[in-house]
């Protein structure tokens, strides 16, 4: 399929890059990565990578204006369901081509690459970029880095495979990139969200079978000087707390009249429970959107039941 991807590439000479909304690390990262290696590969030829940018991400590069196209190839990435492309319109494109590594939600695109074994939608750009014609430089390579980096939480997750660690290998072999530099630009942090993430972790609850969750009001937000991303970003930072199997931040958004929750999980799936409050993800790592406490406390509630019987499925495996 990566050869299919490239054949399409090659026959518009105007290609728009998008991802899903609420940009993170991986979905800028793949998009702004494959509009710069194809617009190396063919100068010639107008690529954009569109959305919605983020301050916090500026590091990664800078994204393009939409303008009126026509006859033009849609490239998604990290996307798996049409709703959640950052895009105003689906207009003026002749042909859709999805890149993701999320389970499979709805086809919506007319070529569809989908490894949801993959760490990241930036390690399958560094696949495609390795299995065809599209040209690399240290810029680029830099770029996946960030991306692959973030979304697999610097190799931590399962996701992570013995070909991801050859292919980021020989990426930093052919390419030279400094791993430190890009460390420090990732996970430098103002004192003040250092500060809200004590706060969290002094005041997280725990249910009877082990579900982490905390409430960060619009009043916490405010108290220590941060915006309503702060308290998701924080989210990984629990990961090895032995108490707490599924954990899960409830953000107060009083802007755009929202609940929003990550949730990460290293135990039972919880995907699905997301995607039943207007949300989604990956099996461990995901998010939902609610519009009050009360609806947020019911989908604590649903982790709840999905770790009681996760707990269960242990206590019979360790009598057996």
């Amino acid at each position: 399929m990566f050869k299919q991807i490239f054949k399409e590439i090659k026959k518009y000479n105007t290609i728009v890059i998008a991802r899903h909304i609420g940009v993170d690390p991986d979905a800028m990262a793949s998009q702004i990565a494959l509009r710069d290696s194809i617009k190396l590969t063919f100068p010639e030829k107008k690529v954009l990578a569109v959305g919605t940018g983020s301050a916090k991400f500026k590091y990664i590069g800078t994204l393009d204006k939409l303008e009126d196209i026509n006859n033009a190839l849609l490239i998604v990435t990290d996307t798996p369901d049409q709703k959640r492309v950052d895009i105003s319109s689906f207009t003026g494109f002749s042909k859709m081509i999805k890149i993701d590594h999320h389970p499979f939600i709805e086809k919506f695109c007319d070529i569809e690459l989908i490894e949801d074994t993959k760490s990241s939608a930036s390690e399958i750009i560094m696949e495609l970029i390795q299995n065809t014609k599209l040209l690399c430089n240290q810029s680029i390579a830099k770029t996946l880095f960030i991306g692959l980096t973030s979304d697999s939480n610097r190799f931590l997750f399962n996701s992570c495979s013995p070909s991801t660690f050859r292919l980021v290998a020989d990426f930093l072999e052919n390419y030279s990139f400094d791993m430190y530099e890009i460390y420090q630009q990732m996970y430098a942090r103002p004192l003040k969200e250092v500060r809200l993430e004590g706060y969290m972790a002094e005041n997280l609850e725990v249910t009877k079978h082990k579900v982490g969750y905390i409430k960060v009001t619009d009043e916490i937000i405010d108290k220590f000087n941060v915006d309503s991303a702060s308290a998701g970003n924080v989210v990984n930072n629990f990961n090895f707390i032995e108490d707490v199997y599924v954990w899960a931040t409830i953000t107060e958004d009083s802007k755009n009249e929202l609940i929003r929750i990550s949730i990460r999980s290293r135990g039972p799936e919880i995907n699905t429970i997301a995607e039943k409050y207007n949300g989604g993800g990956h099996k461990f790592a995901s998010g939902a959107k609610v519009t009050s406490f009360e609806e947020a406390m019911k989908l604590i509630q649903d982790l709840d039941n999905v770790m009681k019987d996760y707990l269960k499925k242990i206590k019979e495996t360790e009598e057996e």
